[in-house]
């Protein structure tokens, strides 16, 4: 099993950032979504032990699931939650977004844990097109 970490600073403030990953209208626009699928369930339950779930059709593909647990909300500072993408691999991994304020934006650190070691270059490719997607779906 393998840990990455991924880390972006972005123009829009720490509180901003933190909102948007458990705002579903919001989270839709980045969070597992692709440029050629469209985003068909976004749900989520934003508090510890609450679930979330989203679903991206893709042509390719058809429906990919995404879903997991929250573990840990401390708005604005830190999020940790459970994430699966059962289509691929039924295990689920642990993810913490840590946001530092940095002057007028902020810099977020993703650290994907208990990754199975085929998946840490895809994932962390992955993760790092989120983080900038997360920068445009703010802008």
């Amino acid at each position: 099993m393998g840990e990455f970490t991924v880390t972006r600073r972005l123009r829009h403030p720490a509180e901003r950032v933190f909102d948007a990953w458990l705002d579903p209208e919001v989270a839709a626009r980045f969070l597992f979504a692709t440029p050629t699928g469209e985003m068909i369930r976004a749900e989520t339950d934003p508090r510890v032990g609450g679930t979330f779930t989203f679903v991206d059709r893709r042509p390719d593909m058809g429906d990919v699931l995404h879903t997991g647990a929250y573990l840990t909300i401390d708005r604005p500072r830190r999020l940790v939650f459970t994430f699966a993408v059962p289509p691929f691999d039924p295990g689920y991994t642990t993810v913490e977004v840590e946001i530092t304020p940095a002057g007028d934006g902020c810099d977020v650190r993703l650290t994907q844990r208990d990754t199975p070691d085929e998946w840490v270059e895809p994932s962390t490719k992955g993760w790092t097109m989120i983080l900038e997607a997360l920068e445009a779906s703010l802008s």
